[in-house]
């Protein structure tokens, strides 16, 4: 099959193609079909499971607290996510905020905070979050208002986070506040808030194109213990950027297992569809748009897994991993865009494959990284590395 040819690529080992494979056969059969109307309720079935089936795993590090292995393998994180995507874009946003919302623990958690939270993460039987972003402090982290205060053994969090995926089903939020250790990014801290906490609302539901449980929060004197804490005082920058870079490629992944899924919806539409005693795909014009989706499918492929590979073998791959998320992103908006075209009026039709994929890409280009932020981290970086000729 087309989606499984690169699987045969020298970025793989033979335990990525053979999970890949058997992922495929299970999605297939277990989330490929749900799409109900309560979205938050299907995303506590999906990460239910995904447990169940021992893919969670995957999504934390170390064997003692249910990890499939002691460091987060980049490759199979981007082979589930492609995997998910091109089945059920919920499944996908299920494992990847299991991992993102319980990524800062697998980094930097103390040996009692893995072993109290990672555990049930990798089961399924807890829902993870990252709080990040703020109304005022998105792209520009350094802005963020939210506070945390120690008093004694305890810590105090006052302000709002939004944006938040997972906001409203979440047990518990991995929060990034200001502590004030140094000005800007270098006063910043991270702490575990369990969704009980005293002091801790979820102020606001959001409602997006794509279906996905999202929230603002509010803090309001909530009091959790300091041994919440992930990492020192002042480190929580260091720690958001840590666990963004893990999951940053799989973000293009995801992508990419969309514009698979809209590549193999076009070629279903042009193989099918009667016209003029022919069929679409008879006709160059169908012709030609079909292969530019198809090398744009490759092209992000090639550096979503050369980013994860080099990952994988040490190197900090702060460049890669932009490209690759800002090509699969921006490629597969062109290649879904495409494929609705070719399924002309069906294609708007609510519920239709294409008309899902439409609403789904569309965050993708902007959360983790909008695409301008990506283009900085690209162009700053060759920046630095290019030495003028003399």
């Amino acid at each position: 099959m087309q989606h499984q040819e690169h699987l045969d690529w020298p970025f793989f080992d033979a335990h990525h193609k053979a999970l890949a494979l058997e992922l495929d056969a299970w999605a297939a059969e277990r989330v490929a079909h749900l799409h109900g109307d309560d979205v938050d309720a299907d995303c506590r079935t999906l990460v239910r499971r995904l447990g169940d089936a021992g893919w969670l795993r995957h999504a934390v590090a170390g064997t003692a607290h249910g990890g499939s292995s002691e460091a987060l393998d980049t490759r199979i994180l981007c082979l589930v996510r492609e995997t998910l995507a091109r089945h059920n874009g919920l499944a996908d946003f299920a494992f990847a905020m299991q991992g993102l919302g319980s990524g800062a623990i697998s980094l930097h958690g103390t040996p009692g905070q893995k072993a109290r939270w990672l555990p049930a993460v990798a089961q399924g039987r807890a829902i993870a979050a990252f709080a990040l972003s703020e109304p005022d402090a998105g792209s520009d982290v350094a802005a963020m208002a939210c506070s945390a205060r120690v008093e004694g053994d305890t810590v105090v969090l006052d302000g709002e986070k939004t944006w938040i995926s997972n906001g409203g089903i979440a047990d518990f939020y991995v929060v990034f506040a200001r502590t004030g250790e140094a000005p800007g990014a270098r006063g910043i801290s991270a702490f575990v808030v369990p969704a009980d906490a005293p002091g801790f609302t979820v102020a606001e539901r959001i409602a997006l194109i794509a279906p996905h449980p999202l929230a603002r929060l509010r803090f309001d004197g909530c009091r959790i213990p300091l041994s919440h804490r992930l990492g020192a005082a002042g480190e929580g920058f260091k720690v958001a950027m840590r666990t963004l870079d893990v999951f940053r490629t799989s973000v293009a992944a995801a992508a990419l297992g969309f514009a698979r899924r809209a590549l193999q919806e076009g070629l279903e539409r042009a193989s099918t569809r009667h016209m003029f005693k022919g069929v679409l795909g008879d006709f160059q014009l169908t012709q030609a748009s079909l292969a530019q989706m198809a090398t744009t499918v490759d092209g992000a492929a090639l550096l979503t897994y050369r980013a994860a590979w080099k990952r994988d073998q040490g190197h900090t791959v702060t460049r890669e991993a932009a490209m690759a998320k800002m090509a699969a992103t921006e490629g597969a908006q062109q290649v879904i865009d495409a494929a609705l075209q070719l399924w002309g009026g069906q294609g708007v039709v609510s519920g239709q494959t294409v008309e899902r994929l439409y609403r789904e890409i569309r965050a993708l280009r902007i959360y983790e990284g909008a695409t301008e932020v990506q283009q900085l981290i690209i162009g700053r970086d060759l920046l630095r590395g290019f030495a003028p000729a003399a």
